[in-house]
This record gives structure tokens, sequence and C-alpha cells, in this order.
């Protein structure tokens, strides 16, 4: 995730419980583009001990061959290179990339025979089910059957359908009988509970996960223990009070005011209090703070006081609550 999926919080997964796989942010692939120090050092530093792919975004194809000979030629220690086509933000696919490409197949196959030849490792793709609409959906299975793609991931939303419209899982279903590679399944899953629901509906190999893990860190952790049959580890409020320092002091090394990394901070706490009361509350609060000396006022008052340090920390999202602004108030807006 852009600006989320950072070093700092790469780290902070394998303190909490890191996935199987990760992904960085995307290398964004254009004329006069390198490679971003923020990305490169995410790839060297992350201590996870987790095999981590090199996300692409773009469709110059000899700016997308230069971009993987370079990250080969500095030899970064990377397992393969995942192009990106899912992106809906519209300044993205508006350039053609991301989600853009899903409206032309012909350049994808071209963009495929590139990367094909130039990735000396795995080559994986992540995608939505088409652009408006699923016009190009076989055709693109097709493309990344013929092009032997070694690892799929599939959000089952258009492009259009951005985040808001209803994840259609049959796409992935059909895309696990179609694929010669393993398919993860992405699109609101958002606990180790619908992690398996949606494996079991789909006979996909694995998930994806993006924004719930920012909600609650410890979700793969929870994931794999459900798995195995473990004992789950279920969060309280104080372990969420921790992660939210935790997060603070990621943004405290931007040597920025401390406005801005409160306004950093806010994209995740946009997130965490989607699951701390129903009322909203905890989000308007938070939303308006404007000091570490108001959060923290706000964050102990609804994490720690009045007994609350010891509840525990939902597992899915509390209904009718949204991770945006301006939709605090519960049944106001629909997820």
């Amino acid at each position: 995730m852009q600006d989320v999926t950072t070093l700092g919080f790469i780290q902070l997964l394998g303190k909490y419980g890191a996935p199987d796989l990760l992904f960085t942010e995307y290398f964004r692939v254009h004329g006069n583009s390198t490679l971003e120090k923020h990305i490169v050092d995410s790839i060297l530093y992350h201590e996870t001990d987790k095999p981590i792919f090199a996300q692409l975004i773009g469709e110059s194809i000899p700016d997308l061959e230069r971009t993987v000979g370079t990250i080969f030629e500095r030899e970064l220690p990377v397992t393969g290179i995942d192009l990106n086509m899912g992106c809906p933000a519209p300044k993205v696919y508006k350039k053609n990339v991301g989600g853009g490409l899903l409206r032309d197949p012909a350049k994808i196959e071209d963009i495929f025979k590139c990367l094909k030849g130039a990735v000396q490792t795995f080559f994986t793709v992540k995608m939505r089910i088409g652009f408006e609409s699923d016009q190009h959906f076989h055709e693109i299975l097709d493309l990344i059957n013929t092009y032997q793609v070694e690892l799929l991931s599939l959000h089952a939303r258009t492009v259009k359908g951005g985040y808001k419209s209803e994840v259609q899982y049959e796409y992935i279903k059909e895309a696990a009988k179609i694929a010669n590679c393993p398919v993860l399944a992405n699109g609101n899953i958002t606990s180790y509970i619908s992690s398996e629901k949606v494996i079991e509906g789909t006979q996909c190999r694995g998930v994806m996960i993006g924004r719930s893990c920012i909600r609650n860190p410890w979700i793969f952790r929870q994931i794999q223990e459900h798995l195995t049959g473990k004992s789950i580890f279920a969060p309280t409020f104080k372990d969420v009070r921790g992660y939210i320092e935790d997060l603070y002091q990621l943004s405290n090394k931007s040597n920025q005011e401390e406005r801005f990394r409160i306004n950093y901070l806010k994209k995740f706490l946009n997130f965490i209090g989607i699951s701390i009361d129903n009322e909203g509350q905890f989000l308007y609060q938070a939303r308006r703070c404007k000091t570490k000396g108001d959060l923290d006022i706000i964050c102990d008052q609804y994490l720690i006081k009045d007994g609350n340090a010891e509840k525990i920390y939902p597992i899915e999202p509390i209904s009718g609550l949204v991770a945006r602004p301006n939709c605090e108030i519960k049944n106001t807006c629909s997820l």
C-alpha cells in the first residue's frame, strides 16, 4: 500500500506477526524514474526473514526492462517482481498504468513478454477483475498462463468499483480453476474468520491483505494460529494503545513538525478507529486532534481508562463505521 507499507510499517508487522510474503510500495516506472531510496530500504532492512517482492507500476516497456535490470544489477534481495495492474486511483489509471492497463490486453501482453524475459526470479501480478466490467477478464487470464506468471493476486472488484463496491469472489474461484499458478484472494478480508471463508469458498491458495492489517496488525498471526489449530491471540485495547504509540514513533523519525506527524498518523487511526466504539466518537475526536498531547488524552480515554485496557479488540470492524473522514456516526455511511 503506497505511503503505508513503508520500511517502518513492515518492521512493525514483523513485531506483531508478519505475513508469509511481503510486497513493497510500488516503484513508479517512467522515462525519468529511478529506484526510490525509501522503497529500496524496505527491501534491504525490513528484518522480518520473509520473502519480499518489488512492486512496479508503469507501462513503458523500455523503462520497465531498465528498472528490472537495475534491481538485479544492484543485487537487491527480492524474491520476485510484482506488476501492479490493480491500483484504482484516478490519477494512476488515467496514465494507463495500474488498473488502467486492464483496458488494453495487447499492452498487457507486451509488458508480460518483456518482464518474463527480464525477471531473473519470480514474476507475479496483482490485478482486478477488469476496469469497468469483466470484458477482458478471461483474455488476461489466458495471458497469465501463456507467459507463465508465477503468482496472481486478484482483487475481486473492478477498478471503477474502487473499495466500496461488492466484492465478487466468484471471479477468484474462476481464476483459481483457470490459472496455472497459485491465486491469492484480495478484497474485504477483514479477519481470520473471513479469510477461511474466502479460501474455502474460492479454492484459492491464500489471501492478500492490505487495509485490514492497518486496523489489526496481528491479523497475519491470527490467521496462522487459526490454520495450525493454535490458541488465537486476542489483542486488548491496551495492546492497541501500544500499537498507536509504535506508529507515532515511526512518524517521529521523519524530523517533521509535530502537526505533520499527527496528520500522517491519522491515516492509520482512520482504520484502527473502526473497531473502538460503536458511536464512532474515537474516530471523531482523533481526526480532529492537532498535537501528540491531544492524541494521548483521546487514546487514554478510550483505550486505557475506566477498565478499557483489558477489553478485547474486536475481530471485525464495527458495522456502520468507515475509514474515511466525516462518516463517524453509525449507520450514516456504508462499508
